[in-house]
């Protein structure tokens, strides 16, 4: 083995005991992982339990282009009897309605045609008239590329509302009726007719084609390009600095470190972001081409390459910033912004209309939002920036701007302030260390291993006053090596 190469420091059996006996020893790996793994915990759970307790301005649109009286008291019904607090009712145009939906701006639609007042009154008429009548209907659109569970809100919600309706409209028929039949009493079939006027059909807007996973495709891409940046940024870190020699590579048994490069934190920092680039640009293409072979439909295939290798570089700089500012405190700070905040307050399998107030307060700067806004834009929604693509390219774009800034800024400080990796450093402190422990070994009478006895002369004045050169270049005991060394 080269003497270049640095080997284990020989251990300190006192030492290691006495940390084994230390209460912190034992108390802290557990009390920092539980308090993670609690707040993991309390978070996930917090915010999918009990989406319809947490509805707050949940967005449903309304569309009225009756020309008769009956369309607008349902749409002034509906925004009367909802919770204001709970749902965000919009009467709109059918024009606005339909970008509203286009956009993913709402969850549902109920859509009352122009001739329902008509067919209400052609209904009414029926009951003594003979012949053919058209039952008025009205059509509750749900939309599933706003979210799966926000349509399915959306449907259950208009879905209730439409019985309250048809039992108000009834009555309002049945008064009618029978102020005209002067008490005579009507056929059942008209009476059964009476007591459900309306039809009200439920329908999927613009359905989502096979192979999206009924909605969940987005989020699961958006996933995996948050975690092709923070993964790839703890692999890029721990290879490049074990490649520089600055931490231990561990094989297995092997144990070396490499021959260190003469490089500043800084200069350290940018190899790692090059690396990072090179990886975002052919990752999201791999992306690409596996989600091609299972099938997922990919409408705007250079576009989702593009922001996808955007994603990945903003997470994946960012995070290399925070490893190189905080050291393996960056690791946590990077898992705690990108997956454990980050992934339930994403709004993508519970809307953020459905979680507590504290996650849509995370939602406007939280990585994972934007990616899968992104994500969802360019998959469902045709890449309309108005659709949640614009925000996404933006805010990723100011993650980027403030990981470089934070990580540019913070390592030349380290540099400038004397902070540096200075070659030979770690050989050093480990050479300081085996000194230390022979000098102690020497003081309690202790004979080296590999040593034979000094013989006993008498001194000379040479020997004390032996210049550095001299004893630096008496060689120092060998010590014992790993079996990986040996071989």
């Amino acid at each position: 083995m080269s003497q270049s190469q640095p080997r284990h420091a020989a251990p300190n059996p006192k030492h290691n005991v006495k940390a084994l006996r230390s209460v912190r020893f034992w108390a802290l790996p557990i009390l920092a992982t539980l308090a993670l793994m609690s707040a993991l915990c309390a978070l996930y759970l917090g915010g999918i339990l009990n989406p319809a307790a947490n509805l707050r301005h949940f967005p449903i649109a309304v569309v009225n282009e009756d020309a008769g009286p009956t369309g607008a008291r349902i749409a002034n019904g509906l925004t009367a009897n909802l919770d204001k607090n709970k749902f965000d009712v919009r009467v709109v145009s059918h024009e606005e309605g339909k970008r509203l939906l286009d956009n993913a701006q709402v969850y549902g639609e109920m859509l009352i045609p122009v001739n329902l007042s008509t067919r209400l009154r052609e209904l009414g008429e029926s009951a003594f008239e003979p012949g053919h009548v058209d039952r008025p209907s009205i059509t509750i659109f749900t939309n599933q590329r706003a979210g799966t569970l926000g349509s399915a809100i959306a449907g259950q919600t208009l879905n209730a509302a439409a019985v309250e309706i048809n039992k108000a409209v009834a009555q309002q028929l049945s008064h009618q009726v029978a102020a005209r039949s002067a008490g005579v009493p009507l056929p059942g079939i008209a009476q059964l007719g009476l007591a459900d006027p309306i039809d009200f059909k439920s329908t999927v807007y613009n359905p989502l084609p096979d192979g999206t996973g009924n909605g969940l495709s987005a989020f699961y891409y958006a996933l995996l390009l948050l975690l092709a940046g923070f993964t790839g940024s703890i692999v890029v870190s721990t290879l490049v600095d074990s490649l520089l020699g600055y931490v231990p590579a561990e094989w297995g048994p092997v144990y070396r470190f490499a021959e260190q490069a003469n490089i500043s934190r800084f200069r350290t920092l940018l190899v790692k972001w090059a690396i990072m680039v090179v990886l975002a640009l052919v990752t999201s293409a791999v992306y690409l081409a596996i989600a091609h072979g299972l099938g997922m439909p990919i409408p705007l295939g250079f576009q989702l390459w593009a922001f996808g290798a955007f994603a990945i570089v903003a997470v994946g700089v960012t995070s290399s910033s925070l490893i190189a500012v905080l050291g393996s405190m960056g690791l946590l700070f990077s898992m705690l912004i990108f997956v454990i905040l980050g992934l339930p307050s994403a709004g993508a399998t519970v809307p953020l209309q459905a979680v507590p107030p504290l996650f849509g307060w995370l939602a406007e700067f939280e990585p994972m939002h934007q990616v899968f806004l992104g994500v969802r834009c360019l998959l469902y929604l045709n890449g309309a920036g108005q659709a949640g693509l614009s925000q996404a390219v933006w805010l990723t774009a100011a993650g980027l701007a403030i990981g470089l800034l934070v990580g540019g800024i913070v390592t030349r400080l380290y540099d400038r302030s004397g902070f540096h990796r200075i070659p030979g450093a770690v050989e050093l402190a480990i050479a300081e260390g085996h000194q230390a422990q022979h000098k102690s070994r020497a003081g309690k009478g202790a004979t080296p291993v590999d040593a034979e006895p000094a013989k006993a002369e008498p001194a000379e004045p040479e020997s004390e006053a032996a210049s550095p050169e001299s004893e630096a270049a008496k060689p120092e005991p060998a010590e014992r090596e790993t079996p990986s060394e040996q071989t």
